[in-house]
């Protein structure tokens, strides 16, 4: 059994791009980006992280940066500074409106070059997607077309407003020279307000603003000339460009390449690519979206231009970055979430300590859902982000022996934090491999990267001395005879079962039974149940994983296959239904994955029965109401999906006799709520 175990994990690990070890040497080359030299060339890419609206907002971007520069950043760029107040997003985003802003920004500067850090001021504005009650303003756009992720039209600017705007941009420039910026980078990307006046979709001017190529560039070309105008020759300017808009009618490969040629004669001292739109019906940065898949773009760009060009999306392993820097493909790599999940991505990565990084596993359920909400940002694998000086991790006044049950995602971070505090731990977990339900999840296909959690798990927990006591079912009586000062109960959850006649029929089965292999579903399958495990179960049975993808790139190079006869090929065949009582499918899913997911699953032919009720389970399938229709749905196999209830017995064997905490599912039941799992975990490892 542990020879096998090795080797699972051995299997889980090639999943990190199927590099080796190696040596960074061209991540690691000093850059020279105009006047400014960076030691690496590894960027910290933008990201609106709401903390300004904080308490302490700008102490606390000011820790949040500057452990960024200490852990190796070769140059971190912000979040979008407003340029003006209708381009902001209200108070979750910062300005550069007025001078009056300088010193809090002097302050984040003086905190990063503390650190021996440099850091960039991103220039923004909105455009038709600043929303009106956030800024209390009309938002503003080349044409006064409403985009479908905002409920406000924006009203047409005119040419003295345009002009004001452009000068705005140069003035936040200034303003952020003084302010200490080591450079700064035009937004030009996403949609945003410099991507709209490019863009035939959003640009229908007919004066000299818009209309053929040249006036619709012209607003892009007249911010980048003013901003270098404004800095001097000497001060660094970077573009972030877009390089693939991602929308129908929108500009061409071939326009956008005769643009980067354009700024590049405009001052700009590199080019930032970026990649697709914020309603694009396209996933660029979620976990589906395979590592390094817009690389090619940047590379496109790099041969139009003779500065430097920033690749990025979905890049987040310094020896994935080697290797595209290795190929020449791009100068620099930006990297963005990765620095949230791990502040020591670089550092950690140029000792050889690969094992040790938190890798993000772009599940945008804590960073971008989090801003699209309202929220603060954070991260699901660290959940330290943004609390960077309460959470500073501290040795335990007096250490205890403590017993974490559960290896699932809150029992693993609750034992980590505590033995980094020095505490003596013992996990125990009932099943043959930490994880928890992280281990179903891991299972979907585009949903790999959950490996990269687990195995950092593994490797702290042996770093740090965690006894792993795998296979073995705790009891009170055999935790206080061994003598533990304290117990973190984080026993997961226990999957409910509804009533409904016929659920006890010998084809009906539990989520868990199916990700865990201990029932084989048929052809014909209904799930009774439509949140976040039955998408991510009805994903796992629609897909057949018997052709390698080194296989499908053989048939696909040789026209064994074309494209649709090989994805007809990768599904299994199989019918799926997902039936739910109330209206929504997927609740539980992110902001800003829920809609991939769902297109996705209906690709493949999932069915999505809502609003009906259960009449009863069959030898055939499943009786529904549905409306005035009664109806059977035939199934080989019944998948209960319907939610779950906290396993929290143990807990309550224990009160009263010793000290006991609880977290994770075990507290509430949830589905795969891994967020607030790791959140409950690290919480309370600082606690004891």
């Amino acid at each position: 059994m542990q020879r096998k175990r090795k080797e699972s994990e051995m299997n889980e690990h090639s999943f990190v791009m199927g590099v080796k070890a190696m040596k960074l040497a061209k991540a690691l080359e000093p850059v020279q980006l105009g006047s400014m030299e960076l030691r690496n060339r590894i960027m910290m890419g933008s990201m609106h992280v709401g903390m300004e609206k904080l308490e302490a907002g700008v102490e606390r971007l000011a820790a949040f940066y500057a452990q960024r520069a200490r852990g190796g950043a070769g140059l971190i760029v912000t979040g979008g500074a407003a340029v003006l107040p209708e381009g902001g997003m209200g108070d979750e985003y910062c300005h550069v409106c007025g001078d009056e802003q300088i010193p809090s920004w002097a302050l984040i500067t003086k905190a990063v070059h503390q650190e021996g850090g440099k850091i960039a001021l991103q220039l923004f504005h909105a455009g038709r997607y600043a929303y009106k009650d956030a800024t209390g303003l009309d938002p503003v756009a080349p044409s006064p077309l409403q985009a479908p992720i905002n409920r406000w039209a924006p009203r047409e600017l005119t040419a003295d407003e345009i002009e004001m705007t452009i000068q705005a941009f140069a003035d936040g420039a200034v303003r952020a020279q003084k302010a200490g910026f080591d450079a700064v980078e035009i937004m030009g990307s996403e949609g945003y307000l410099i991507n709209q006046f490019l863009s035939p979709v959003t640009n229908h001017r007919q004066d000299a603003w818009g209309g053929d190529f040249e006036r619709r560039s012209r607003f892009g070309l007249e911010v980048a000339r003013r901003v270098r105008q404004a800095v001097g020759e000497e001060y660094p300017v970077i573009f972030r460009m877009s390089g693939l808009d991602l929308m129908p009618e929108s500009t061409s490969m071939e326009e956008t390449l005769r643009f980067a040629a354009m700024l590049e004669e405009a001052g700009m001292d590199a080019l930032n690519v970026g990649i697709g739109w914020h309603e694009s019906k396209v996933p660029t940065i979620a976990m589906m979206v395979p590592r390094g898949a817009y690389v090619w773009v940047a590379q496109q760009v790099k041969q139009a231009v003779t500065i430097p060009v920033i690749a990025s999306n979905r890049i987040n392993d310094l020896r994935q970055a080697e290797e595209i820097l290795e190929e020449g493909r791009c100068d620099l790599v930006s990297m963005a979430r990765p620095f949230l999940a791990d502040p020591q991505i670089v550092s950690k990565s140029a000792e050889g300590r690969f094992d040790e990084v938190n890798t993000c596993i772009a599940c945008n359920q804590a960073c971008l859902d989090h801003i699209f909400d309202g929220r603060v940002a954070s991260c699901l694998v660290n959940p330290a982000v943004g609390r960077e000086k309460e959470w500073a991790l501290v040795p335990a006044g007096v250490q205890k022996k403590v017993a974490v049950v559960g290896a699932g995602p809150a029992g693993l971070e609750a034992a980590r934090v505590l033995a980094e505090r020095g505490h003596q731990v013992v996990v125990f977990e009932k099943q043959q491999e930490v994880g928890g339900q992280l281990n179903y999840a891991r299972q979907v296909p585009g949903k790999e990267e959950f490996n990269e959690t687990l195995r950092y798990y593994r490797t702290q927990l042996a770093r740090l001395g965690v006894e792993l006591r795998l296979g073995v079912k705790a009891s009170a009586d055999a935790l206080l005879a061994e003598g533990f000062d304290e117990a973190v109960i984080a026993t997961g959850v226990i999957p409910r079962r509804p009533d409904i006649s016929g659920i006890d029929l010998p084809h009906v089965v539990s989520y868990a039974q199916v990700f865990e292999k201990q029932a084989k579903a048929g052809k014909r399958v209904v799930i009774v149940g439509a949140g976040g495990i039955a998408c991510d179960l009805s994903h796992l049975l629609v897909q057949d994983e018997s052709i390698s993808p080194q296989a499908a790139q053989y048939l696909l190079d040789y026209r064994i296959l074309d494209a649709r006869a090989l994805q007809r090929m990768q599904l299994s065949g199989r019918q799926v239904f997902m039936l739910r009582r109330g209206k929504h499918v997927g609740t539980g899913l992110g902001k800003t994955t829920r809609w991939a997911v769902l297109a996705n699953l209906k690709r493949h032919g999932v069915e999505m029965l809502t609003q009906i009720a259960y009449r009863e389970i069959t030898r055939d399938g499943v009786v529904i109401q549905q409306g005035e229709e009664e109806r059977l749905i035939p199934a080989d196999t019944v998948v209960i999906a319907a939610g779950a209830t906290p396993n929290d017995q143990l807990f309550h064997e224990l009160s009263g006799r010793l000290p006991v905490h609880l977290i994770g599912g075990a507290k509430e039941a949830g589905e795969l709520d891994a967020k607030r799992a790791i959140w409950e975990g690290s919480a309370i490892g600082r606690v004891i």
